[in-house]
C-alpha cells in the first residue's frame, strides 16, 4: 500500500463518482478504477457499492477513509514541518496534545515556555495520547501531553498533576437539579455519550473502567470522535458525559456541570518524552512546569526534577 493508494481512494470517495475523482487527481479513469480494486484486494475487503448511484462506500470504507484523512494529514503536517525547518533555520520544538489539555494549564505553560525561548519555532500538534507514543518515537514531536498511561520502554511518562472528573448534563436533565454530588451508581442507567471513538485505548477507557472498577455497567450510547463533539451532543440531550474538571471552564447556557461523590474519579495529566533525551529544550519545558506548579502552590512532579 502506497500513500498515492490513499489520496485516489479518498478523491473516490468524496468525489461518488470514478470520473470526476479521475478529472481531480489529472489521471486517466480505468487507471485510477486498478489502483482502488488493488487495493480491495490488498485489504481483502470491498471498500465501495459499485452497484449504487452516487458511489458509496461500504463499512469497511468508511472505516478505512477516516484513516486514510488522518494518515495524509499527518503526511502533509510533517512535510509542512521540514519545508519551514528549512526556511527558517531557527531551533524547533514540537508538542503533541490531546485536547482536553488544552483546558488545563498547557495553554499557561506554552506561554512561558514562548517567553523563554523567543528564538525557538513553537509548534503544537493534537493528537490523542496513544498517537503521542509513536510520534515521538519516530521524531516527529518532541514532548507530549495526554492522560493515558501507555507502557514503552522507549517513552518516559511523568503524571504532572490527577485532575477531578465531573459530570456535564443537559440543562433539562432531571439530575441537573439535584442537589449534592452525582453517584456513578446514579449514573449506571443513563445514556452515556463518551469520547473519543479511536484509536484506543483512550480516555473513553478511562470513563468505562470507572464504572467496571465498581461493578457497574455503563449504558454507553454513543461514541464520539472528540470532546467538543460529545459536549454538543450532551446539550442535544443525546446523553451525559464525563470529563475533566478543566473543561467546565467551556461555558454553554444548554448544559450543567455538576460534581461525582467519588473524588478518586481523576484523569491524569501525563507529559511523555523519549527516554534519555536530555535536550536543553526538553529541560526547559521541565523547569517551566516545576517553577509554574510552585508558583501556583501546587504539589511539583517529582520526575521533572531528576
Amino acid at each position: 500500500m502506497e500513500l498515492r493508494h490513499l489520496r485516489y481512494f479518498v478523491a473516490v470517495a468524496h468525489e461518488r463518482n470514478f470520473t470526476r475523482a479521475a478529472e481531480r487527481l489529472h489521471i486517466a479513469q480505468p487507471p485510477l478504477s486498478r489502483q482502488i480494486q488493488q487495493l480491495e484486494d490488498e485489504l481483502g475487503l470491498q471498500l465501495f457499492e459499485r452497484e449504487s448511484r452516487p458511489l458509496k462506500t461500504t463499512e469497511a470504507g468508511r472505516l478505512f477513509l477516516e484513516q486514510a484523512i488522518q494518515i495524509l494529514e499527518r503526511v502533509d503536517a510533517v512535510r509542512t514541518m521540514m519545508k519551514r525547518l528549512k526556511e527558517t533555520g531557527r531551533p524547533r520544538f514540537v508538542i503533541g496534545f490531546a485536547a482536553s489539555t488544552m483546558y488545563a494549564a498547557l495553554p499557561n505553560l506554552i506561554r512561558r515556555f514562548r517567553a523563554a525561548a523567543p528564538e525557538v519555532e513553537l509548534s503544537l500538534v493534537e493528537m490523542v495520547s496513544y498517537e503521542q507514543i509513536a510520534a515521538l518515537k519516530e521524531g516527529r514531536i518532541d514532548v507530549g501531553f495526554g492522560r493515558i498511561r501507555l507502557d514503552d520502554p522507549a517513552v518516559r511518562r511523568d503524571v504532572l498533576r490527577n485532575e477531578q472528573l465531573v459530570l456535564v448534563l443537559p440543562v433539562k436533565h432531571p439530575l441537573a437539579a439535584a442537589q449534592g454530588p452525582v453517584s456513578l451508581a446514579d449514573l449506571a442507567q443513563e445514556p452515556l455519550v463518551i469520547y473519543p471513538r479511536e484509536p484506543r485505548p483512550s480516555y473513553a477507557d478511562q470513563v468505562i473502567s470507572l464504572f467496571h472498577d465498581r461493578g457497574l455497567e455503563p449504558n454507553i450510547v454513543h461514541e464520539a470522535r472528540e470532546l467538543q463533539t460529545a459536549i454538543g451532543l450532551v446539550a442535544a440531550e443525546t446523553g451525559c458525559a464525563i470529563v475533566p474538571i478543566s473543561v467546565a471552564r467551556l461555558k454553554r447556557d444548554d448544559i450543567v456541570y455538576r460534581e461525582l461523590d467519588d473524588p478518586s474519579a481523576t484523569s491524569p495529566i501525563i507529559m511523555s518524552r523519549r527516554a534519555g533525551d536530555m535536550s536543553e529544550l526538553l529541560a526547559l519545558m521541565s523547569q517551566t512546569i516545576l517553577d509554574t506548579y510552585r508558583e501556583w502552590g501546587l504539589p511539583t512532579p517529582a520526575g521533572l526534577e531528576d
